[in-house]
């Protein structure tokens, strides 16, 4: 029989005729004796079942000799012919043990331009060839129309290691990345900077006719793995290019996430010990690759800047052969009047009833050139990251106030292209969980919106005026308290002398910060002070002083603590020390556990702190453990840091806190640890200054809150993405940017005046209280 199916437990040579012997790739050479010789390798490409001119079946497959994968040649074309060839391409698969006996060698004049051996094996029935197939007992037959392949076992190459001219797998971190474009010919091109643990760096230009075929790269510090591609030298660098047979896998590079592999291949080989791969590569991605922040919001963005934004399509239309558009939302606002390009109704793609609904939330952007293609592929409702968009401020000639308009230029310079995501993608998941906590402008009528002539509300612009003349009428604010207070026009307010409490409906003509961000301030209830959040460089700079100094081993494993203590393998050889406090003399689990850590960096202890109920920054002395300077946070917890007063604080050494530890039912609250450890909790809070008007008036009334203003905690706001975005888009509904003062929101408020004194004068400040901005605009 000249093609056998070979089920094996172990080597498939003590399967094979006794008088074969293995030859090696090197060794082949044309008009040379290989009788009783057998070639063997892994299937890594195979090439559709054709007939030539005299109606023979013809069958070709590429092989990848696996024991050499280091070398520059370790792959050989095998031409199947006849009978043969027909019964081959029914049951061989990629990823198999291929054998190939009674071979004729043939040189190969194309050798060095597809980088496999100088020969090809010719094999036939007719030539007395034989071939064997090697899969593992309990799959399928050879007469059978499938089989179960066995895995490889593959070997990867480190980046300092490529040589010139191999064919290798590999593994490396996404530094840099162009999503796939439609190169100069009928393929589809992705270029992708890879690097390891070795600090080498391989650029790779990626070809492929389907889409599908390349990697599913979509962002920086994504992993990937690559088999079979080819390594070339230029200008003393090496590149990475596409061969015959070349598949990737990609991974989330994120620390913590699932190892699932993204991509179109249904049959892969994935090892255990690979998992271990992916995993090692993530922790060392996270502390040696600069991996961009999530990609920017709508309501963040300014003129003149590019950013990547992740976001759903939900309306697109042809504008001129090189030009296209697409409108896309990620559910918050942006700050400025967008520019809406002109399209024919009728052009739109896209449910018009949402559109109008969305239309302050949606952005309209212009890809141009090359991008065009993609774009007008898209489905409508998918969701996408456009990568390098530019947003340009102009006006028009009859316009006073100036607009933003996005663009996607044509090329692929800095990365700039456009991607599909997935709806398992993570951030996908969380942006659509985000969009449907959006609330819809004009939902609740719905019926008499659909009853509408939609294409009239492209071009009408009369009937929207209308429409926001009618929500100007509702208050943005509710009152929380003091409803027997009736209004009070701000001239009055003006007039009158302080302390009084009033209630006002004014308008929100401007508010200081515009970085919301900065907004933010740490007040002491004590002494009545302000101060700056402090910025992670100062912590930073805290924690690296502090590592000098020693941890003190009498002070490990007491009554209420157990100790580990344990060096770096870095450069500096750190000694890291942290103390697990116990709970009636028991460790804890770590999401109930309060922990203090001596010698640890920024890094460390914010992973620390994301495992750990609490987080507690020590160092030695020859008594006791004690705090760092309270510059630093004297606690951390989850994502918030916690700071105390230096002017109140009055810091009690570290033993202090087993009295809590000694408690049956320890919550470890902020303000039970600052009170046993002798410190003046610092509160977060906004402070804000509003420019107030009405028919009468303007004041500057500032707001002073920990929470209730904003319905969001001040003490979240610098390190929770979506809170910050839910805040601007408040403000956002609060005070429109480019509106007029007429199209503004009306605000309801409780406001005091207050006497401020000084050697010179007397002034009358003024402070919203008891008001909360209403539910539907949160």
């Amino acid at each position: 029989m000249p093609v056998q199916l070979l089920k094996i437990k172990g080597e498939s040579e003590t399967l094979l005729p006794s008088h074969l012997q293995k030859e090696n790739l090197q060794d082949l050479q044309e008009g040379c004796d290989h009788t009783n010789k057998y070639i063997q390798g892994i299937v890594t490409l195979s090439y559709p079942l054709t007939k030539l001119g005299d109606g023979t079946d013809f069958f070709k497959i590429v092989l990848q000799d696996s024991d050499n994968l280091s070398s520059k040649i370790n792959s050989i074309n095998v031409l199947i012919y006849g009978k043969m060839a027909e019964e081959c391409a029914r049951i061989t698969r990629h990823g198999e043990t291929f054998i190939v006996a009674g071979f004729k060698v043939i040189k190969l004049p194309t050798a060095k331009e597809d980088g496999r051996h100088g020969c090809h094996l010719e094999v036939s029935e007719e030539a007395g060839s034989t071939i064997y197939i090697c899969t593992k007992p309990g799959t399928t037959a050879a007469s059978e129309t499938a089989s179960v392949s066995v895995a490889p076992k593959y070997v990867y190459t480190p980046l300092n290691h490529l040589k010139d001219g191999t064919i290798v797998n590999l593994y490396g971190v996404v530094k840099f990345f162009k999503p796939p474009y439609i190169s100069k010919g009928t393929d589809y091109c992705s270029v992708v900077t890879l690097v390891d643990p070795s600090d080498v760096k391989l650029t790779c230009s990626l070809f492929s006719g389907n889409l599908d075929a390349l990697p599913k790269i979509y962002k920086v510090g994504d992993i990937v793995r690559f088999h079979r591609i080819k390594i070339r030298e230029y200008n003393g660098q090496m590149q990475g290019i596409t061969s015959g047979g070349f598949a990737s896998l990609t991974f989330d590079g994120t620390v913590g996430a699932p190892v699932v592999p993204r991509t179109s291949s249904k049959v892969y080989t994935f090892m255990d010990e690979e998992q271990k791969t992916v995993e090692e590569l993530r922790i060392w991605a996270a502390s040696n690759i600069s991996i961009s922040g999530p990609a920017a919001k709508l309501s963040g963005v300014q003129p003149m800047q590019f950013f990547d934004l992740t976001c759903q399509l939900v309306g697109k239309a042809k504008v001129d052969g090189s030009s296209f558009l697409l409108k896309v939302w990620d559910g918050t606002r942006c700050p400025y009047p967008t520019w809406k390009v002109p399209v024919e109704a009728k052009d739109l793609e896209g449910d018009k009833v949402l559109l109008h609904q969305l239309r302050d939330l949606v952005v309209d952007i212009l890809v141009y050139d090359n991008h065009v293609q993609l774009a007008e592929s898209l489905k409508i409702g998918s969701f996408l990251r456009i990568y390098s968009i530019h947003t340009k401020q102009a006006s028009a000639d009859n316009e006073d106030v100036s607009h933003i308009e996005f663009h996607l230029h044509g090329g692929t310079c800095y990365g700039r292209g456009i991607g599909a995501l997935p709806e398992s993608n993570p951030d996908v998941k969380e942006l659509k969980a985000f969009l449907e906590s959006v609330h819809l402008a004009d939902s609740q009528n719905m019926e008499s919106m659909c009853s509408m002539d939609m294409d009239s509300t492209f071009g009408n612009v009369t009937d929207l005026e209308l429409h926001l003349q009618r929500c100007q009428q509702l208050s943005v604010t509710v009152l929380t308290d003091h409803q027997d207070l009736t209004n009070t026009e701000l001239k009055t307010i003006i007039n009158s002398t302080a302390p009084q409490q009033y209630r006002i409906r004014a308008k929100l003509r401007a508010y200081k910060p515009q970085k919301l961000h900065q907004s933010v301030k740490l007040h002491c209830s004590r002494c009545n002070s302000l101060q700056e959040v402090p910025d992670r460089d100062d912590f930073d700079f805290i924690l690296r002083g502090s590592a000098g100094t020693a941890s003190n081993p009498e002070l490990h494993n007491t009554s209420w603590y157990e100790s580990v203590t344990w060096t770096t393998q870095d450069q500096k050889q750190r000694e890291i020390t942290i103390h697990f406090v116990k709970r009636d003399e028991m460790l804890q689990n770590p999401e109930d556990t309060l922990l203090m850590i001596e010698g640890g960096t920024l890094k460390e202890i914010w992973k620390l702190s994301r495992r750990f109920k609490c987080v507690i920054p020590v160092r030695s002395t020859e008594d006791d453990l004690e705090l760092l300077d309270l510059s630093a946070p004297f606690l951390l917890q989850g994502n918030v840091k916690y700071y105390g007063c230096k002017q109140c604080s009055t810091p009690k050494p570290v033993k202090n806190l087993s009295s809590l530890a000694a408690e049956q039912q320890t919550s470890w609250e902020p303000t039970e640890i600052a009170q046993v450890l002798g410190i003046e909790l610092l509160q977060y809070v906004f402070i804000m200054k509003f420019t107030l008007v009405d028919e009468t008036g303007a004041i500057n009334a500032y707001l002073f809150d920990y929470e209730k203003f904003f319905q969001i905690p001040a003490s979240e706001i610098l390190t929770n993405n979506f809170l910050q975005q839910k805040m601007q888009m408040t403000m956002n509904t609060l005070c429109p940017p480019g509106r007029k003062l007429g199209d503004l929101p009306w605000l309801e408020c409780f406001i005091r005046s207050y006497n401020v004194r000084d050697a010179m004068k007397n002034q009358v400040y003024y402070q919203i209280f008891d008001t909360t901005v209403a539910e539907d605009v949160v």
